[in-house]
């Protein structure tokens, strides 16, 4: 798939994986349906889930490291200003650099151009936070979330993931 295939298909899964209601209770399901998965297929992560004001969901599976926590702290401050999925903004950009051009002013210390943060979508409110994974390539931190996303949503997870690279 090419980079405007990728973005194009992001932009469907970030429109269709919408929720009718989250709370504390809907954020610790979708947290512990991704860390079953990383904790079945040996993968380590660290998951945050939150709000704007508030983490609702932190965990990690072992192999998850004190970067990641930086790393998802990085992603969720570019979801929470873009209100896009991390990874998208990253194949948008298209940069080898992995940094924001100098005319968006996102300082790189709080700021990561790096796939695995989604938006969390709810009808009739809109983007209210963010669900992030630090530890895999930036596409399956992405692919995880997705897949995630999708399960608990209803909807196929198959047809929603880009493919692998």
């Amino acid at each position: 798939m090419s980079h405007r295939e990728d973005i194009e298909k992001i932009l469907v899964q970030e429109q269709m994986l919408v929720f009718d209601a989250f709370d504390e209770a809907v954020a610790f399901d979708l947290g512990n349906r991704i860390r079953d998965v990383a904790l079945l297929e040996g993968l380590g992560i660290a998951i945050e889930i939150g709000l704007w004001d508030r983490r609702l969901f932190f965990a990690t599976t072992p192999g998850a490291t004190a970067d990641n926590q930086e790393w998802i702290r990085r992603k969720f401050n570019v979801v929470r200003r873009f209100h896009a999925s991390s990874y998208r903004l990253v194949l948008e950009q298209d940069r080898d650099d992995r940094l924001f051009p100098p005319h968006r002013a996102v300082d790189v210390e709080d700021y990561a151009l790096a796939g695995g943060g989604f938006p969390i979508r709810v009808k009739g409110a809109g983007i209210i936070g963010a669900v992030i994974v630090s530890g895999l390539p930036q596409r399956e931190d992405h692919n995880l979330v997705v897949r995630a996303l999708a399960t608990m949503l209803g909807a196929d997870a198959v047809a929603l993931a880009l493919p692998e690279m």
